[in-house]
């Protein structure tokens, strides 16, 4: 059996899925046409950061990944996104199936804190796969043989999509984890200054820092 080619043809949300989940449509296919029964598929997808450019204010918000602009040739090095293991069914010449990738907004997480960052245009992602193929030959009427480490598929994902999706389960809301005694402090500021929810917590003091920088007295 010659070896396999991998493609990433699409990527949309999966509308159904109970948590934010992107739908990844790989195509396979097989140059010499023989029937193949199924393949244990594992994948590995990584967002490549250093192949895309970057305005003025990704490049802030990137910061507390990459450092000042002057170190990213050294520091914008591949992220980890997803270790994935997939069942591709049987399928004669080529076949595509859905790969489902979970995705999370926590800002402690980096691949979160990447997208989070970015404002437009697409992230440069690259699937490696490995696995085994089971196939038709051999004495007993089937082979076995492994996907070459050498295989891989690129892909460019709209950063439109990654919001999309966001927005279908934290609409205008991100995830910020903080210390029990952390919480602790901000729900009794919140209790004495009567403030609406968290969020207005975090603006108060934010703006009382920004008084105190500019030289003014806090009220």
């Amino acid at each position: 059996m010659a070896d396999l080619i991998f493609e990433c043809v699409d990527a949309q949300p999966d509308k159904y899925g109970v948590s934010p989940t992107l739908l990844f449509k790989l195509r396979i296919t097989d140059p010499d046409g023989q029937p193949v029964h199924a393949i244990a598929l594992r994948c590995q997808l990584r967002i490549e950061p250093q192949r895309r450019r970057y305005d003025e204010e990704e490049g802030e918000l990137l910061g507390t990944l990459f450092g000042d602009r002057s170190r990213w040739g050294d520091t914008l090095k591949p992220i980890q996104f997803a270790l994935l293991s997939v069942l591709v069914p049987s399928f004669t010449g080529s076949t595509e199936i859905d790969v489902p990738v979970p995705c999370t907004y926590d800002m402690d997480v980096t691949a979160g804190s990447y997208f989070h960052a970015l404002q437009d245009g697409v992230v440069p992602l690259v699937f490696l796969f490995s696995g085994t193929i089971f196939g038709k030959g051999g004495a007993k009427g089937f082979s076995v043989s492994q996907v070459p480490w050498h295989q891989e598929a690129n892909f460019r994902l709209p950063v439109k999509t990654w919001k999309e999706l966001m927005d279908r389960y934290f609409p205008d809301t991100s995830w910020l984890r903080v210390r029990r005694d952390t919480l602790d402090a901000l729900l009794k500021y919140n209790a004495v200054h009567a403030l609406p929810g968290l969020d207005a917590v975090i603006t108060s003091l934010l703006e009382q820092s920004s008084l105190k920088q500019g030289g003014e007295k806090t009220p």
